[in-house]
């Protein structure tokens, strides 16, 4: 079984295409729907934009051809352009995450790896030039970078990755930070050891003007909750916070961080244990953390209209307000399956859905695996990992790209 049908039967048994009404938002728009082919399947990671307004992107899988997914191009008027297409068993890798640009238009990622193709770090030049920086061999140097990267003013590229030399996972390591220069050159800056220090850094980091990066771990901490951290630029970590039910667990978005030093950030359990009766571990919160590490729940939330189990990050307008995504929750009788919401929170909390995702008449996606990002007129465009044409993909759908003008 491919990567992609081994991804669709997980996501497929889950959700158990229940019929559910559906309606129609004004402000929606299905930019591209995938088909499974050349252009990709599966988009997971979020999107960036570029000055121009084009959006880049990744999927992790197709349907043929033996294809480990693809990076993509949206332009304004909506033509898809495939960047690059990663197939299976090749020294580019395969399952490409999230994306940085830099100021020149260039694009770095990662690549988790599959089969006998190696976890990368690439960089794909405006023109087109696509070229290995690093490839990951496994043990002390990490395997399997996750999360988008990120960028220094001296061109230096901040990651995480699996692997490690602990004895998390059967010995196969809890995970570590890397840096990788200009030149490909990688340097390990902190390795994880489980317990009090956090395991498993699923997410990408964030680093303040003073070169701090900040992050969060999935596991490790108070009885594997989790655990928000800061690395200094001599490498030390502190542990800002770990997480306790049930105020958070299994933080697996990234951070974002206001002009005041606050943190903010979801996880995907957490909350009340009555609700998301699934898991019994609720269905994830929003919070946020001082500069100090104390930390303020900004909303805790109960599955059904209002989503549940964000799995993304946030993104935070002018105003203070903040936006995301749930895999979960949606009309009556997807609470607990994948069809999701797109979200906004006011600076005291308060929610209003700006979109929900249905699991019948699925053209418009559902599932968002990642968060959305925003244009400066309030705009947001986002992924979903399944829906588009129903009849591609075992009949989930492909994915798509979207807009959403609250």
């Amino acid at each position: 079984m491919s990567f992609t049908k081994f991804i669709q039967a997980i996501l497929l048994s889950l959700m158990g295409l229940a019929a559910i009404p559906s309606g129609k938002a004004q402000t929606y728009t299905v930019l591209y729907a995938f088909t499974g082919g050349t252009d990709g399947a599966l988009p997971f990671a979020g999107l960036v934009r570029d000055s121009a307004g084009n959006l880049y992107g990744t999927t992790i899988g197709a349907q043929e051809g033996g294809l480990e997914g693809s990076v993509f191009k949206l332009t304004p008027r909506g033509r898809f352009e495939l960047l690059h297409s990663f197939v299976g068993g090749g020294a580019d890798g395969a399952r490409p995450g999230g994306l940085v640009q830099d100021s020149a238009g260039n694009l770095f990622g990662t690549t988790a790896g599959w089969g006998s193709s190696p976890g990368t770090i690439f960089k794909l030049t405006r023109n087109g030039n696509f070229s290995v920086l690093h490839s990951f061999n496994g043990g002390a140097g990490g395997s399997g970078p996750g999360g988008p990267l990120v960028l220094d003013p001296a061109g230096n590229l901040y990651g995480v990755a699996g692997g490690g030399n602990s004895k998390c996972q059967n010995g196969s390591g809890c995970g570590l930070i890397f840096k990788l220069d200009p030149n490909g050159n990688e340097s390990v800056l902190r390795t994880f050891i489980g317990g009090k220090k956090g395991a498993y850094p699923n997410a990408g980091l964030i680093r303040d003007a003073a070169g701090n990066l900040y992050g969060t771990t999935s596991g490790g901490g108070h009885n594997g909750n989790g655990t928000v951290f800061k690395l200094d630029p001599a490498g030390y970590e502190t542990v800002l916070y770990t997480f306790r039910l049930p105020n958070g667990s299994a933080p697996n978005g990234g951070l974002i961080q206001d002009a005041a030093g606050n943190l903010y950030g979801t996880t995907l359990w957490g909350g009340s244990q009555a609700n998301c009766q699934s898991q019994k571990k609720g269905c994830g919160v929003v919070f946020k953390l001082d500069p100090s590490g104390n930390e303020t729940l900004l909303h805790i939330f109960t599955g059904g209209s209002e989503g549940g189990n964000p799995v993304a990050g946030l993104v935070m307008d002018s105003s203070g307000n903040l936006y995301g995504t749930t895999l979960t929750g949606g009309p009556q009788g997807c609470e607990n399956y994948t069809c999701g919401v797109v979200f906004k929170l006011d600076p005291s909390g308060k929610e209003t859905v700006l979109y929900t995702f249905t699991n019948t008449n699925g053209t418009p996606g559902f599932g968002p695996e990642a968060g959305v990002i925003m244009n400066s007129a309030g705009t947001l465009y986002g992924t979903t990992s399944l829906g588009g044409n129903l009849n591609d993909c075992q009949g989930g759908g492909c994915g798509v790209v979207f807009k959403l003008t609250p």
